[in-house]
């Protein structure tokens, strides 16, 4: 039996233990939260009428961003063309190399003529206006980016930055692994049509929520209401900012294989969400949409902890170790968003790939805490060790491997069944 604190700060825990030992060493222990719930059933669809809101954009989901905590998602990992909210990835790129330092804001790029040709006047979609051949600072080349949408802007970035536009891609991609976007691909630094550029409203989200918490200096760039250069002075294409108190951010975008979609985020009452629509047919309809959607989060939810930092969260197996289990928790209170009826039902799951070979020290990444809100996952919250675990005695590693050759075979004949 798997051990779970007695009080989750309000939220009584009503089922415990281990529900499942899965193949390949994969350990699953369930905590049952807010009354009873099924555990049969843990795949991610599609937002249904019974999680309490309807929406017409074919994808959408809605973050806490504090917390991580899913309020609502709609077919979030669906993956389409993300048009110009792509320009987040290009965006992070450059704001984790002026972090580093391998780059300054008042660095000079210049306009090239591919940048100019298929970013700039002639291209006939969003740009800068920056003239060919002249040398723009990073920081203006940002605030044409974000603000404008400056297709140019970020052609010279990427050309400024890594050489050329196909090796900025590539460190898009890796950028994009380390962020844990595992499903987006890129093919350009723009969003402009191309069949490598797809991203899900999921991994959108993750990537927004990182760049509000990761660089709030440069965060505020989106929320600049307008930019001029070259004479002309634009208005930010996000209409978040003026339809809704508190919108601060991100980005709009459009293409004829993306549809209208919005990465958008809101303060209220201390509270932060970041929402995500894409697949709209009009772009006033994506605004409205992604403004419900807002409205309804910020009017029917508030946090809860459900763990403060360190404190014991529950337990995981051990092999070969002086213990047969280590204590897990978060140096971070674990927090879910919950309705403020008070009337939903969650599971809460440890999961994690074990028995965990000892030795063990304390702050070593054991697994995860995956809380489901019905059958989408509300929550993701790492897990590490509490105390540090030293090898066994050559009987009980001797023990310990004999009891797990028996269950591997176990596991062998049940697959061959």
């Amino acid at each position: 039996m798997t051990a779970i604190p007695s009080k989750f700060r309000g939220l009584t825990p009503v089922s415990r233990g281990i529900l499942a030992s899965g193949l390949a060493g994969l350990l699953v222990a369930s905590i049952g939260l807010y009354g009873v719930a099924s555990a049969a059933n843990n795949s991610v669809q599609g937002a249904k009428k019974e999680d309490g809101y309807e929406i017409d954009a074919p994808t959408a989901i809605l973050i806490d961003a504090k917390s991580g905590s899913i309020l609502f998602e709609k077919n979030a990992d669906e993956l389409r063309a993300p048009s110009s909210m792509l320009k987040l990835m290009t965006a992070e790129v450059i704001f984790d190399a002026l972090t580093q330092g391998k780059i300054k804001l008042d660095d000079e790029y210049r306009i090239t003529a591919n940048a100019w040709r298929k970013g700039g006047a002639p291209s006939g979609g969003s740009t800068m206006f920056a003239e060919i051949n002249s040398k723009v600072k990073v920081d203006d080349l940002l605030h044409g980016a974000l603000i404008q949408s400056g297709n140019d802007a970020c052609i010279a970035l990427a050309e400024g930055s890594a050489g050329s536009e196909r090796d900025f891609v590539e460190i898009m991609g890796d950028r994009a692994r380390v962020l844990g976007l595992t499903k987006s691909t890129f093919g350009n630094p723009t969003g402009l049509p191309d069949p490598k550029n797809k991203m899900t409203v999921r991994e959108l989200g993750m990537l927004a929520r990182h760049i509000i918490l990761t660089y709030p200096e440069y965060y505020k760039l989106f929320n600049e209401r307008e930019f001029t250069w070259n004479k002309i002075r634009q208005q930010n294409r996000n209409p978040l900012l003026t339809m809704l108190e508190g919108a601060d951010g991100l980005k709009t975008g459009f293409t004829k294989e993306g549809g209208y979609g919005l990465v958008g985020s809101a303060v209220q009452n201390g509270q932060r969400l970041i929402v995500v629509v894409n697949g709209l047919e009009d772009s006033d309809d994506r605004a409205t949409e992604a403004k419900k959607l807002l409205e309804w989060g910020f009017r029917n939810f508030e946090p809860r902890m459900l763990f403060a930092a360190y404190q014991s969260v529950g337990y995981a197996r051990v092999f070969g170790g002086e213990s047969r289990s280590v204590k897990l928790s978060s140096p971070e209170p674990i927090n879910v968003m919950v309705p403020r009826s008070g009337s939903e039902k969650l599971i809460a799951r440890i999961v994690y790939s074990g028995p965990v070979r000892a030795p063990i020290q304390p702050g070593q990444r054991i697994g995860a805490l995956k809380v489901w809100r019905n059958n989408n996952i509300a929550l993701e919250a790492p897990l590490y060790a509490a105390e540090s675990i030293g090898p066994g005695s050559t009987t009980r590693r001797a023990i310990d491997g004999a009891s797990e050759l028996v269950i591997g075979l176990f596991r062998s004949g049940a697959e061959k069944l």
